[in-house]
């Protein structure tokens, strides 16, 4: 699914038999277009996953926790954000006769993961890998080098013919393979030398919804309600 505003994709995977299912970064304003999805489909949600800490939108997982009964909220324990369960290095998410591997991506921020299925036929990948890019490293302790590293190591190395699912996309493409970014990325077939340049000089602009993004989703999307 689609979320226009911050161009951020949402996954939802279950298993046909067990009815069992997951869902990949939702986002607030859409949580409620998840939940109708997942009733119809006839699924029963158990987890709601967050890549990261996201800073250009809230998090849905903590308004799908309210919608459906029984689902938890998901994030790295290295974000430093509250959830349910807060997941690892090598941490398996299982839905039914799935699971999905947790790898650590760090770099964009220091929580972030990339989720691959354990026939490891699709990876989602957050901000850490992108289609023809990768997610920018001037903010939430980001690291250019670390990210650099950690797409090479554990996303390169998954097989050339697994599908990548990035959490955004601002060019209308929907997925990519290992393959193709391997051999196509402009960022990330650079030497790590050319790329901590390239990505410390990209002077991008503030995300908008970054003040009140980070500190809601550190809550997991709770948001703190006004007087």
């Amino acid at each position: 699914m689609f979320e226009p505003v911050s161009c951020t994709y949402t996954y939802l995977l279950g298993d046909r038999e067990s009815r069992e299912a997951v869902l990949i970064d939702p986002v607030l304003e859409t949580a409620s277009r998840d939940a109708q999805l997942i009733k119809e489909l006839g699924l029963r949600l158990l987890y709601a996953v967050n890549t990261h800490c996201h800073a250009d939108h809230i998090t849905g997982s903590g308004l799908l926790r309210s919608l459906i009964p029984g689902c938890q909220s998901v994030i790295s324990r290295l974000s430093g954000a509250q959830a349910d369960l807060h997941i690892e290095d090598g941490d398996s998410i299982r839905f039914g006769r799935f699971a999905l591997e947790t790898r650590a991506s760090p770099g964009h921020t220091p929580g972030c993961v990339t989720f691959v299925l354990n026939d490891q036929s699709m990876a989602f990948t957050g901000d850490a890998l992108l289609i023809r890019g990768c997610g920018r490293t001037d903010f939430q302790q980001g690291c250019a080098k670390t990210l650099y590293h950690s797409v090479h190591e554990k996303i390169f190395t998954l097989p050339g013919d697994c599908l990548v699912y990035p959490a955004h996309d601002y060019h209308g493409f929907t997925v990519s393979t290992v393959e193709e970014e391997r051999t196509l990325n402009p960022r990330l077939t650079l030497s790590c030398e050319e790329f901590v340049k390239l990505m410390d000089n990209l002077n991008l602009p503030k995300p908008q919804q970054i003040d009140f993004a980070v500190p809601a989703n550190m809550r997991c999307g709770v948001q703190t309600p006004t007087s």
